[in-house]
């Protein structure tokens, strides 16, 4: 695997046609990259003189620039295949970083990717405006907009689809229990954060009418209004929850998925438009993810230290949340439809949507990998 990080941007040069560079071959014109101003108009010239030889497809190339054959031969001549752009937006955090990992070990070019990571604060918008190809997104989010009529679909899980959340409590707090008139944390309101936080309490007798409920974001937001004392209790990914537990900061009283065990939390997403026009693009995308993960989780110690430099955090509390996660990286990008079913019935009971939307509508999965 190639060990450097792929450029976000792939250098374009000028496309030469093939039958000109033969002529010119023929004419003893050696083609060289930056070979001078002399030899390039020569072939101009040979360019447009043989035009008739193979007829010209630059209007096709201009209207559909990411369709480019995966056998074109590359400006250079070097006969080396055309990487196709392909315009990625993962998970913010660590969620996101093992796909990362996998495009610096060059599975995505192994795919005949040129892979962009853009960061999107709402992923459907930046789909729908086509400012992303395709996206990870929240489970629940993508159904209602979907089902509201939104032009996407949901293409494939994540590599994990359990809500991989913890209820983490200040010290002196024991248990849920302990948490009536306490401030607690639920992330973002309407969020699948903020349904596990819910469930968690109403499963100890509690509701979120019981104490002080509060939007504290996410992650390192989360941790700092728990270590601050914003809140006594907070809903929070790893690995932030082993972090509060070995620096004594906090203690786990729940996982969520013990709650929720069938509640679909992670899947990919695309335009109607660009499934219609590239499907290939969203099979090789999708390919090279699960390459990604599956390299990522049997090679522990290599990803971790591509963890490590990109979150400064205790090695120590890495370790933890890999070792308390591997149960939830299942790397199946199958999407159960019965889990979509349950999680949009517990949706409606917390009022988070108002009617259950059919998911065949809303799934096109043709492109999963099949192995």
């Amino acid at each position: 695997c190639n060990s450097r990080i792929q450029k976000n941007h792939q250098r374009r040069t000028d496309f030469i046609p093939f039958c000109a560079l033969s002529v010119a071959k023929g004419m003893g014109i050696t083609m060289r990259k930056r070979n001078g101003l002399g030899v390039l108009a020569a072939v101009i010239v040979l360019s447009i003189g043989l035009a008739g030889c193979g007829g010209s497809n630059k209007g096709d190339q201009a209207s559909k620039p990411a369709q480019a054959s995966a056998t074109n031969v590359s400006a250079s001549g070097s006969g080396s295949p055309e990487l196709q752009k392909i315009r990625y937006a993962p998970f913010n955090g660590v969620s996101g970083l093992a796909v990362r990992f996998g495009a610096e070990k060059g599975f995505f070019k192994e795919e005949g990717l040129d892979v962009e990571f853009i960061s999107a604060q709402n992923a459907i918008e930046a789909v729908t405006s086509n400012s992303v190809d395709i996206a990870d997104n929240a489970t629940t989010s993508a159904i209602v907009a979907a089902g509201k009529g939104a032009p996407i679909k949901i293409v494939s899980s994540m590599f994990r689809t359990k809500g991989p959340f913890y209820l983490v409590a200040a010290p002196g707090i024991e248990s849920v229990e302990d948490l009536k008139g306490k401030k607690v944390g639920a992330a973002a309101f309407g969020s699948g954060l903020d349904a596990y936080t819910q469930v968690i309490l109403k499963q100890h007798g509690l509701s979120k009418d019981d104490v002080t409920y509060l939007a504290n974001g996410a992650n390192d937001a989360a941790y700092a209004s728990l270590t601050s004392g914003q809140v006594d209790a907070t809903i929070i990914h790893e690995p932030f929850a082993s972090l509060a537990e070995q620096s004594g900061k906090g203690k786990i009283l729940a996982r969520g998925w013990d709650y929720l065990p069938n509640f679909h939390t992670g899947v990919f997403i695309s335009s109607n438009s660009f499934i219609s026009d590239h499907p290939d693009l969203v099979e090789k995308l999708l390919r090279a993810y699960f390459k990604s993960q599956e390299y990522a989780k049997n090679n522990l110690d290599e990803y971790k230290a591509f963890f490590l430099e990109n979150i400064k955090i205790d090695a120590k509390a890495v370790d933890s949340a890999f070792e308390r996660e591997q149960v939830l990286w299942e790397n199946n990008p199958d999407v159960n439809l019965k889990d979509l079913e349950e999680t949009q019935q517990i949706q409606v009971e917390l009022g988070f949507q108002s009617e259950v939307y059919d998911v065949e509508k809303i799934l096109d999965l043709r492109y999963i990998p099949k192995s």
